[in-house]
């Protein structure tokens, strides 16, 4: 999945699931200027801290990735 598509996602389900965007970034341990770039898609999500975020966003990590079909 491309940069931008999955800091979409991101962006989406942290709404849905009513956190701003700081209170993202301190529950996943990152701070604001790097969950900023992923939701804009311009940096890559390693897969620790999207691990991390599906977590505290309870959610799969699937879910996060792949959208519904």
């Amino acid at each position: 999945m491309d940069n931008k598509r999955m800091g979409r996602r991101v962006r989406a389900f942290r709404k849905l699931k009513g956190y701003t965007q700081q209170e993202l970034a301190d529950s996943v341990g990152i701070s604001l200027a790097v969950l900023g770039a992923v939701e804009r898609g311009n940096r890559r999500l390693e897969d620790q801290i999207l691990n991390k975020i599906a977590d505290v966003l309870e959610v799969t990590v699937d879910e996060l990735a792949n959208p519904a079909t």
